[in-house]
């Protein structure tokens, strides 16, 4: 996805049984255990043992994922807030300590003496719980951006609860907004109605409920909390930017806690899956709600930008975009799941989106569905000291052949499902099936994004994919024209590959012409139905002997020292693996890769194969709609993918 160099009260909760029997939806183990981790009181603010380093950054693997449609807030596991874009996912973060420690602002909630956690998701929700336990007592914080009666709130809203299990605990919150990544200056205003913070174009206010003290100075907020068995507390942060502000009471807060519980409920009693891996696949579909941007319906590959691939540096690129593969794999998805709305809404904007910037489709969009600006870089640290931190993605600009296969998959899939495309985007579609032809023999950037342009073949499939599914929707009636010339180039696409493509002496698919190095990307091709035969199945041993790392894989050759291994890759493998027939192989592979997801089920674009630190942007869409998708290939068996040939 990037431009490679190499390439409150003490009312009883109506949810509290539900939150007391909360629990992990997926482990490492895949068994439902959350972990027990222990931190350390310095200078009266916790901080970690083992998580956190000396600057202040915690391990990627300790995030969880909250979120109400239009952002999404990562917790680490010592109650912090380390990373939060207000109001929607692509706006500058106000709060960005994920990657600027010191300046980056942060909301942070914790005992303020020695503690070890325990935390879950409660169940069948994105709602996230973490119980502190420390020498004088025990106590459960709840975590939730709140959703409202019909959908999103039109506020942000982070609503934090504080309950007392045992003993007394005192806990020490703090807001405090950081420079929007180098760009502005908080400060805190004092109103008739108290405090509130702004910055940027953000004006936000805390909202307390139950507090034993609070105080603030020119930059932050801070609140002091005393627990006792059965107590409750509130901590809010509300906001808006460049509009009035909206100052809920605490119990407001607190109540729409709960109701943001029950909204989560509803929606994964619409959701279908009867398949194994029960946990993993549910709790990925989770992951994938919490990146659906509901205003538009646009899939954002990840909600950060700047989390290194390579903890040398120079590869941190900014995800906060809707790539067009991402959504071709997130129906495939929502169509299994039985999931209705979010699939109307997700090809709708995609299909306007490409209409209004034709004639042929981008790479990605912004979230609102215009083209990406520029590329910039901001003048702060970088996770752990690893720069660039990056502002818009400098593959805007790139020719990648392998997005028209992308669109003719989602909207073939669409028809396939029953559904019924209108006229103009018939027509579009047909000129972008023209366009195809014609572009398949030039150099590209590659799914890899590549500055060096090169045929590469997993580039020339895309096209294949996008021709025979053009040729496909014609005789459905749905694409105008006659298929004759699309059904004649996909012909020649496949006797070039046949030719030029396939090594002997290597046993595999090549990267491209002439090259001696192999593409893991190539795995997309037997799930496209391109080759699930012998070619194939020697592909998949000659990579897994030169990209892989154990269960894992690199994205392509010479990227072992250079990033870690590709999480998607992994799980390519096993769908492919289980499409040539080797179908133990793929089940044996699969019950692997599901325990290397977090604590709580999240994972990242990438994974280092020897310590297993995550690298890379974070949820990472790509990663979870790969789990999801092999699950549903193994589940389904090969007629879960129809073939395209």
């Amino acid at each position: 996805m990037t431009p490679d160099d190499r390439s409150s009260s003490g009312r009883p909760s109506p949810t509290t049984a539900r939150l007391e029997s909360g629990r992990a939806d997926l482990s490492r183990a895949g068994a439902g255990r959350s972990e027990a981790l222990f931190w350390r009181n310095r200078g009266g603010g916790a901080s970690a043992v083992t998580e956190r380093d000396d600057a202040g950054y915690a391990d990627l693997r300790s995030y969880a994922a909250i979120g109400d449609g239009r952002t999404v807030a990562l917790v680490a596991r010592d109650g912090c807030v380390d990373w939060m874009p207000l109001p929607d996912m692509d706006s500058p973060p106000a709060f960005a300590a994920l990657l600027d420690a010191e300046g980056g602002g942060r909301v942070s909630l914790a005992p303020v003496e020695d503690f070890t956690v325990e935390r879950a998701y409660v169940e069948h929700t994105n709602v996230l719980t973490t119980t502190f336990r420390t020498a004088s007592g025990v106590v459960r914080v709840t975590d939730a951006l709140n959703t409202g009666m019909a959908g999103r709130l039109p506020w942000a809203e982070l609503a934090r609860r504080v309950e007392g299990l045992e003993g007394s605990v005192r806990l020490r919150a703090e807001v405090r907004p950081g420079t929007c990544l180098g760009t502005a200056s908080p400060w805190v205003q004092r109103t008739a109605h108290g405090a509130v913070l702004r910055v940027d174009g953000l004006t936000l206010a805390v909202v307390t409920g139950g507090e034993d003290g609070r105080e603030d100075d020119e930059r932050h907020i801070a609140v002091d909390y005393v627990t006792s068995p059965g107590s409750r507390h509130v901590l809010g942060v509300v906001a808006t930017e460049r509009e009035p502000l909206y100052l809920p009471r605490a119990d407001d807060v607190d109540a729409g806690l709960d109701r943001t519980v029950e909204n989560w409920t509803r929606w994964t009693h619409d959701f279908y899956w009867d398949g194994p891996w029960d946990e993993a696949v549910r709790r990925s579909a989770l992951a994938l709600k919490l990146l659906l941007y509901s205003p538009t319906g646009a899939v954002v590959a990840a909600p950060t930008t700047s989390l290194p691939e390579d903890p040398g540096g120079g590869k941190n690129w900014d995800y906060r975009y809707a790539w067009v593969r991402d959504m071709a794999y997130t129906l495939r998805a929502l169509f299994r799941f039985g999931l209705r709305e979010e699939v109307h809404g997700a090809i709708s904007w995609l299909l306007g989106t490409i209409r209004d910037h034709g004639p042929e489709p981008q790479v990605f969009y912004t979230l609102c569905g215009e083209l990406p600006g520029g590329h910039s870089e901001r003048d702060v640290p970088g996770y752990r000291g690893v720069g660039p931190v990056t502002s818009g993605n400098a593959a805007a600009d790139q020719l990648q052949l392998g997005v028209y296969g992308d669109l003719f998959t989602v909207v073939r899939l669409y028809v396939e499902h029953g559904n019924v495309l209108d006229a103009d985007t018939g027509r579009m579609l047909a000129g972008v099936a023209d366009i195809a032809c014609d572009r398949w023999q030039q150099k590209d950037a590659g799914m890899w994004e590549l500055h060096d342009e090169q045929h590469y073949t997993t580039s020339k499939l895309g096209c294949w994919e996008a021709l025979t599914g053009a040729v496909r929707l014609a005789e459905l009636g749905q694409v105008p024209g006659d298929p004759a010339r699309w059904r004649a180039e996909a012909d020649r696409i496949r006797a070039w590959v046949d030719e030029h493509c396939w090594s002997e002496e290597k046993g595999a698919y090549l990267w491209y012409p002439g090259s001696d190095g192999l593409d893991a990307s190539i795995l997309l091709h037997a799930i496209s139905g391109f080759d699930r035969g012998e070619r194939m199945s020697r592909t998949l041993d000659a990579l897994r002997a030169e990209l892989g790392h154990g269960p894992h894989l690199y994205r392509y050759s010479g990227m072992a020292g250079e990033e870690g291994t590709f999480v998607a890759c992994s799980f390519w493998m096993a769908s492919a693996l289980h499409l040539v027939g080797r179908r133990d192989e793929a089940r044996a592979l699969m019950d692997e890769l599901v325990g290397e997801a977090n604590d709580v089920g999240i994972m990242a674009e990438m994974v280092d194969p020897v310590t297993g630190d995550f690298l890379g942007n974070l949820p990472q869409a790509l990663s979870h709609l790969a789990l999801v998708g092999t699950a549903i290939t193994l589940a389904d068996g090969e007629d879960a993918i129809p073939r395209v040939g």
